[in-house]
Formats: C-alpha cells, sequence, structure tokens
C-alpha cells in the first residue's frame, strides 16, 4: 500500500454496496477512508502499530475495528470469520512511511539499517544475510527476486560476511555491485531488497494461508480484491483463483470425480486490472501493481 492508495477508484467501485469490509492491510488507511459509507463497518488489520495509529487517525472509529496483528494469525483470522464480511481487500505493498522512514529498514538508502521486520520482533534482514547459507540464498533471490545470477550473489555475501557482517543498506548494496556489476542501479536493489523483506516476513506463507481463509469467511456473492506488487505474489494469487474457478480440480485421468464438482466462484475480470498511466504519472510507486479480484458464488448456485 502507497500512502497515495494504489487503484483507489477501481476498488471503491467494486466495493460498491458492501456493507461489511475487511481491510487485510489498513496501513495509512488510505483504502479504508474512501471505502466508509455511512451503511459500511470495517475490521482493519495491520502487523505494524505504527500504521494502525496512521489510519486511526483519519478513520472513523465508530464504524471501524482494528485489530493489531498479521492478516494470517489464527486470532485475526477467527475474528475475520465472525465478521462475515462482504469485501475483503489485501493490498501487499508496503506503505510511503514504510519506505520513507529509515526506522523500518526497508530503503537502500545509504546508512539504513538492515532490519526490515513488519512488527519490530523476530528475524531481521542483517540476521539472514549474515546466517543463511549460500543454497538458501541462492534459492531466496531466485524465487522472491527472479535473479539470474542468484548463486553469485550468494557467494559474494558470503564470502563478505566471513570478514565483516552485514548491518546496513551500504553492506548489501556493495556486495550487489561486486556480484552483479557496476552497471546496477536502483531497480535491482529494489527487486532485492524487497526479496529480502518477504523472507523476513514470511509474506508468502501469510498469503498462502490468508487467501483460503477470507474465502471461508465471505458471504456468498463477496468479493476478494488482492493488490501485488511481485511476480511471486501475483503468481499466488493468480493460481489461487484459477483453482476456485474450476468446477473439477481432481488429478488428470481420473475417471470419476471425486472433487467438490462445482467452482467456488470465479475471477472477475479474468486478466488482472492494472494503473491507469493518469495514475501512474501522479503515483509511480504504483508502476507494478496488478489486482486480482474474486467473486464468491452465490449460495443459490449448484
Amino acid at each position: 500500500m502507497n500512502h497515495v492508495p494504489v487503484l483507489i477508484d477501481e476498488i471503491a467501485n467494486l466495493a460498491t454496496g458492501c456493507r461489511r469490509i475487511v481491510d487485510c492491510t489498513v496501513g495509512d488507511g488510505g483504502h479504508s477512508a474512501r471505502l466508509l459509507r455511512p451503511e459500511t463497518t470495517i475490521l482493519a488489520i495491520d502487523l505494524d502499530p505504527r500504521a494502525i495509529k496512521r489510519s486511526q487517525a483519519v478513520l472513523d472509529a465508530n464504524r471501524v475495528t482494528w485489530i493489531n496483528k498479521g492478516y494470517a494469525d489464527p486470532a485475526t483470522i477467527e475474528e475475520m470469520r465472525r465478521f462475515r464480511p462482504d469485501f475483503v481487500l489485501l493490498d501487499l505493498g508496503i506503505s510511503s512511511a514504510q519506505i520513507d522512514e529509515d526506522e523500518y529498514g526497508f530503503s537502500f538508502r545509504r546508512g539504513v539499517k538492515l532490519d526490515m521486520r513488519m512488527a519490530g520482533e523476530g528475524t531481521t534482514a542483517s540476521d539472514i544475510l549474515n546466517s543463511f547459507p549460500p543454497e538458501e540464498l541462492t534459492e531466496l533471490f531466485r524465487e522472491y527476486a527472479d535473479e539470474k545470477h542468484a548463486k553469485r550473489l550468494a557467494n559474494e555475501i558470503t564470502k563478505r560476511r566471513s570478514s565483516r557482517p552485514f548491518e546496513t543498506s551500504d553492506d548489501f548494496v556493495n556486495a550487489i555491485r561486486a556480484a552483479l556489476g557496476p552497471r546496477t542501479g536502483p531497480a535491482d536493489f529494489a527487486r532485492l531488497f524487497q526479496s529480502i523483506r518477504i523472507a523476513v516476513n514470511g509474506e508468502i506463507e501469510a498469503l498462502n494461508a490468508v487467501l483460503p481463509a477470507a474465502l471461508d469467511a465471505l458471504q456468498p456473492n463477496g468479493q476478494i480484491a488482492v493488490i501485488s506488487y511481485h511476480s511471486v505474489e501475483d503468481r499466488v494469487v493468480k493460481q489461487l483463483f484459477r483453482e476456485w474457478s474450476r468446477e473439477c480440480i481432481c488429478p488428470a485421468g481420473v475417471p470419476i470425480c471425486t472433487c467438490r464438482g462445482t467452482a467456488l466462484g470465479k475471477a472477475s475480470p479474468r486478466k488482472p486490472i492494472v494503473p491507469s498511466n493518469a495514475e501512474l504519472a501522479s503515483n509511480p510507486r504504483a508502476r507494478s501493481a496488478k489486482l486480482r479480484v474474486f467473486r464468491k458464488a452465490d449460495a443459490t448456485q449448484g
């Protein structure tokens, strides 16, 4: 999520008429502020306690309930089920505040501490860079950064940390330049720093856990809207929505259907929605955003 909410008009149109909305990544509150109508109540979720405070400053406390936990936390999922939403939003990006405030450690600006924890506890980015075996680093960079020279970068990190631990953004940037060449620039740094952030916060595991739970909690004919900024995130969402849209998920060659035998709903539209040129001109951080939407089947169908 960005300080300027991404695809805000599209999200608002999708949520027209919805009364019980779950914002799984409330962040600065931009999307929820637009979605709040006289008839609407919102369950606002965020792992980052600082984001909760920022959103509380702009949202109506009479119509919003906040949960300061991860969206895949079992307690959060139980609250979501009790809430019975008709619209669930996940904006998987990080906010401008999280990018711009060095305290978070997400930035590759000079001298920023390698932290990257949303909640300020647990494994840090420096922990990963200083302790992961080269094989695990290689897989991380291949999977989460689509890095062709992942093994070379992993070996460079392993070599450097043997004499001096990785502590700041400069340490990682210098390793990237040494491994991938002096022409590497901000786009490369953003992609590789993002891959470490995803690993630090277990973001792919959390996404795989929350989407089925959100579908289960959703009222018939309700919608799940997911804004992703990374190919791995988008692939998870696309594959799951595609599976849910199929009537039969039995393995190929099975003569008799033994699965659910009916689609759980459908992805609508089938292709992702992307920001308009006008939005990109005013908010360049939206350039990699993709919005996918799934509508749960009506209870009367099937």
